[in-house]
């Protein structure tokens, strides 16, 4: 008996580990293929509550994982790309496409030919796809997605072969334990929950279910509460995830989380109720054929029920899952550090460089901010110098700061053998974080030499500073422009635009320039002319480096 179990359970840790690794080469292939078309899809995300129900349904269909789908989730809701609400409805579309994996599995179950036969040629296809690089990155992750779907297909087969007939000792306490009633019923919910974390994949759980229903070696009530169970079990790496993650991160998990453990608690308190409504919804008998098709409709029920409930009060749900998850105090006010320096959160360089440009987008804003602040006082002189100096100290520090973690993680994408104009906009992106934090630096230049005008006793005159209102005023115009297009492809038209304030800043330059030689003629101050000719040369500057980034933005795809 001993031997037999042993048997048992390598054959079947063999078919799973096939299966589950058929699931993650389909995925990576079908997100490396589609890495750009995610990201667009991602922008849907933020239209409604609809939209982004929809958004979390195709995305999982695409992807073949609700795992992934909620890590990416969590991640964008961290990096600001996404509000609580908004990811709540991308969790539970998440929930509804992942039932897809049950019925492809049901339906190979009640096959009429041998999957080897179509699995062997579709991973011929796919391996020598995967070799024609000369046809482009997409073409060889279509390849390795193919390959992946046809060990989805081997592993099921050797799955149905590798669980037994209940004839044996070793699974006869399966069959007893299912008319324990209630005890059964919570003893299997705990059996997915802890077997789905363990191998971190509701669907090979699910799989196995199906087989071991389709063999009669479990019953449908107890196929029924393994399956539930996997559902929450799969939750647990979005949880993951949130540690360390910032509130709203940690409350979109969470929201993962109870809306799983809700649902399976109320779904097992009617749980003859929905198993008659599955058993109606699902044609004929449960038998070896059918069990399969009946799985897999109690999960999709499960899902799409929970959602039909739930999806009205979306709203009053974040604010319950808020009210659980407190904000810490300060948090509001203070800066997040960024969580790059331990590698990129997703496998998909496309995807992650969607959080990269949320994050280049952010210092755009620390640089027209310090800007701005050196315009006001330049007009209204602060009563404290040095503690003016102070704050543009600490914002140039948090820029330098950003700066290093953002090169850091883009070169860890770029070491992800992205696609090749996904490398191209990782240098363009490097090369606006650099010029962003020389902005920043040529912002802190202008403010010591305002603390050096005080600290000197130099006091620029009313006809000087009425030539800089204008001036600077170009350069935060051309720095407003530069913030709400960073980090995405401009137009030849926007190029143009960036490229005429750039000449009337050198064209203002020269006249500013030209004006403090002739009063230095007339005899005015050495030190105050020079120095207000160091203010224009530094506001000049910000100008080529805003130029910079424009025309990085230009070569952008």
């Amino acid at each position: 008996m001993v031997g037999e179990i042993i048997r048992i359970c390598l054959e079947l840790a063999g078919a799973l580990a096939l299966f589950m690794y058929g699931m993650q080469l389909t995925s990576d292939g079908i997100q490396r293929a589609a890495g750009d078309r995610l990201q667009r899809t991602v922008n849907f995300m933020t239209k409604n509550r609809f939209m982004s129900v929809f958004t979390g349904v195709l995305v999982t269909i695409l992807i073949q994982s609700s795992s992934a789908t909620t890590v990416m989730v969590v991640s964008f809701v961290n990096a600001g790309l996404l509000s609580l609400v908004q990811s709540i409805g991308v969790i539970m579309g998440a929930n509804i496409g992942t039932t897809l994996t049950g019925w492809i599995v049901a339906a190979v179950g009640v096959k009429k030919f041998s999957i080897v036969a179509l699995a062997v040629p579709i991973f011929g296809l796919g391996f020598f796809m995967s070799l024609m690089k000369k046809r482009g990155t997409t073409f060889t992750s279509y390849g390795v997605g193919l390959m992946g779907f046809a060990l989805i297909f081997l592993g099921l087969e050797f799955l149905a072969k590798a669980i037994p007939d209940p004839t044996g000792d070793a699974l006869l306490f399966l069959q007893s334990f299912s008319d324990k009633g209630w005890i059964a019923t919570l003893v299997c919910v705990l059996v997915g929950t802890v077997f789905t974390m363990l191998i971190n994949a509701s669907s090979a759980t699910i799989a196995i279910t199906i087989g071991l229903a389709a063999k009669g070696i479990i019953d449908f009530p107890m196929a029924a509460a393994i399956t539930l169970g996997a559902n929450i079990g799969t939750t647990f790496d979005s949880f993951l995830v949130s540690l360390g993650a910032n509130t709203n991160a940690k409350r979109a998990a969470w929201a993962h989380i109870l809306f799983n453990v809700f649902g399976t608690i109320w779904v097992v308190l009617f749980l003859d109720p929905i198993l008659r409504l599955v058993d109606w919804v699902t044609p004929g008998e449960i038998t070896a054929t059918t069990a399969g098709a009946h799985i897999a409709m109690l999960h999709t029920l499960f899902n799409a029920l929970n959602t039909v409930v739930l999806f009205p009060f979306v709203r009053q749900y974040a604010a319950l899952v808020s009210w659980l998850i407190k904000e810490k105090p300060g948090e509001a006010e203070a800066r997040k550090k960024l969580a790059y320096s331990a590698g990129p959160v997703l496998d998909i360089p496309e995807l992650n460089l969607v959080n990269a440009r949320k994050e280049i987008g952010s210092m755009a804003g620390v640089a027209r901010t310090m800007f701005s602040r050196f315009r006001a006082d330049v007009k209204e002189q602060p009563s404290d110098i040095a503690a003016e100096v102070e704050w543009f100290r600490d914002e140039e520090t948090y820029a330098d700061r950003m700066q290093e973690e953002l090169t850091h993680f883009l070169l860890e994408v770029s070491r992800q053998s992205p696609a090749e104009k996904t490398q191209a906009n990782i240098q363009h992106l490097l090369r606006v974080v650099d010029e962003l934090e020389n902005i920043t630096d040529s912002c802190m230049s202008l403010a010591l030499l305002l603390e050096r005008c005080r600290n000197k006793g130099l006091v620029l005159d009313k006809e000087e500073l009425e030539a800089l209102a204008p001036y600077t005023l170009i350069a935060d115009e051309f720095l407003r422009f530069v913030e709400e297009n960073a980090a995405k492809p401009i137009s030849e038209a926007e190029l143009a635009l960036a490229a005429e304030f750039e000449q009337k800043l050198d064209d203002f330059r020269s006249s500013l320039k030209k004006k403090a030689r002739k009063r230095l003629k007339a005899g005015a101050d050495v030190k105050t002319e020079l120095l207000f000719i160091d203010l224009v040369r530094h506001v000049e500057k910000i100008g080529d480096y805003a130029f910079s980034i424009s025309e990085s933005l230009r070569e952008m795809r």
